[in-house]
């Protein structure tokens, strides 16, 4: 029998792509080279027996607030979402922390002078969200149907984040704060468009907070895949392909991998020119990851980063700026920006009685084999005395172990390819349809396509609506 639709690869664009394609009444199996299904989106117990850890997504603002994942509504399928009370603390030397919370007046009221500003930058936003989603997660070359909310973001957004962050603010926490966000980017903040991905992680976390799913990432993507049985789809577990003329016949295949493995197992398919521009896809930098068992709380000196989900640790706007900065210049950095994530302080599923789990990373040059634990460590220290003395187990992860867990990790990349400027609009390169390759019956739905990464799935669904107005027609 000919499938609909095979989809390679059970990522939450994988598994959101082969959703949309089987609630429009399309047949459609799902292939996974690993034993479990996911993605960036699993978990396990990688120290100790009882401690839950998120493999890699752990924190999900875009996850609560993606249009497509409310349009599922997966609490049918047991999906909680937790709220922490804060979304971010940023701790500082002076002992105190910027908290970035759900409340625009609460997150204002500890800028200090820069309160009204940030009001002013980001209160506007807020109410449009959904227009805002609806043009800024999916292709960005296109005349977007909301083009006075997307100039409220873009034109701000455009510039480097740092210079919007001394444009904007004159103090030092709202300015750390902000360029904490926008180290999301994964780029120096100094480069064109890092001022958006600060703007829209904080637009988003007065939308939807940053949240996490009780029991761990996991559950985000068990989720996704009872709702696709429900729906008739299926899904095959341990099963790599090397090769789509190994999988039998399908009227469209979609491929949530990044253009370099597309080219390996579709590459026969494609044509010169267009495995040509696959070639030129520069993949950005990997991740160096901690998680930790722990005895008890992490020994913050700020104690009000209890209250938050995420820890954001690299002191001052400056500070985050040159460690971003070293990456790009393919340099381990010296003072790492490290993401801390503490899950089990909101989520007691998490770890035995109590103790604790630590989730950490920074950022490191593509395939480094760099051993940062010691930076790592020691950054935590700074805002965290007494830390070391509570570990009870490490489990350490370089770029090669993250690229082992997902083969879509080139590198140690979690994002799926660089975020330069004209990387980051046309990814993977310029097409009026990013998704649509030069095959008719092929298509990219993961991250390395509009609207790049975060477990949003909206990846998935653009590549689905593609292929259903051109394959599946």
């Amino acid at each position: 029998m000919t499938l609909d639709a095979v989809v390679v690869g059970s990522g939450p664009n994988g598994l959101s792509a082969a959703i949309e394609l089987a609630r429009n009444g399309h047949s459609v199996t799902v292939y996974e080279a690993n034993t479990t299904i996911g993605g960036g989106c699993r978990s396990a117990e990688l120290t100790l027996p009882g401690f839950v850890h998120d493999i890699c997504s752990a924190f999900h603002p875009l996850g609560a607030a993606s249009p497509f994942f409310r349009e599922l509504d997966l609490s049918r399928e047991g999906l909680e979402w937790i709220e922490p009370p804060a979304a971010l603390a940023h701790p500082l030397d002076d002992g105190t922390a910027v908290l970035l919370e759900r409340s625009i007046d609460a997150t204002a009221a500890n800028l200090g002078p820069d309160a009204r500003a940030y009001r002013r930058l980001v209160a506007p936003l807020v109410p449009e969200w959904d227009h805002l989603a609806a043009d800024a997660l999916g292709p960005l070359i296109r005349i977007p149907r909301h083009p006075f909310v997307m100039a409220r973001l873009g034109l701000p957004g455009v510039l480097p984040a740092r210079a919007l962050a001394r444009i904007a603010f004159s103090g030092v926490r709202a300015r750390a704060l902000f360029a904490g966000l926008a180290a999301h980017s994964v780029l120096p903040l100094d480069a064109p468009l890092t001022a958006s991905f600060g703007l829209m992680f904080a637009v988003a976390t007065h939308v939807a907070n940053w949240p996490l799913p009780r029991g761990g990432s996991q559950r985000i993507a068990d989720a996704l895949a009872a709702r696709l049985r429900s729906l008739g789809g299926t899904i095959e577990t341990g099963r790599h392909v090397g090769s789509l003329d190994e999988i039998g016949a399908a009227r469209a295949y979609l491929c949530d991998v990044t253009p370099r493995q597309l080219e390996d197992i579709a590459g026969p398919r494609l044509s010169d020119g267009y495995r040509a521009k696959l070639h030129s896809f520069r993949y950005g930098p990997g991740v160096f990851k901690l998680d930790y068992a722990i005895d008890g709380p992490i020994p913050w000196r700020a104690k009000e980063c209890l209250r938050a989900g995420t820890v954001h640790l690299g002191g001052t706007l400056d500070e985050i700026a040159e460690s971003e900065a070293e990456i790009a210049r393919g340099t381990p950095a010296e003072r790492p920006f490290i993401l801390v994530g503490q899950q089990s302080l909101f989520d007691p599923s998490r770890a035995p009685a109590g103790k604790h789990t630590v989730w950490a990373y920074c950022h490191i040059p593509n395939g480094s084999t760099f051993d940062m634990t010691e930076r790592l460590e020691a950054q935590i220290e700074r805002f965290a005395p007494g830390f070391r003395d509570r570990v009870l187990a490490r489990s350490v992860m370089g770029p090669a172990e993250i690229h082992r867990h997902n083969e879509n990790y080139i590198g140690g990349d979690i994002g799926g390819g660089a975020n330069t400027l004209f990387q980051f609009m046309t990814r993977p390169f310029f097409r009026l349809d990013p998704y649509a390759t030069s095959a008719r019956d092929v298509y990219l739905c993961s991250s390395s396509a509009p609207p790049g990464g975060g477990v949003h799935g909206m990846c998935g669904y653009h590549a689905a609506r593609s292929a259903m107005r051109h394959a599946l027609r």
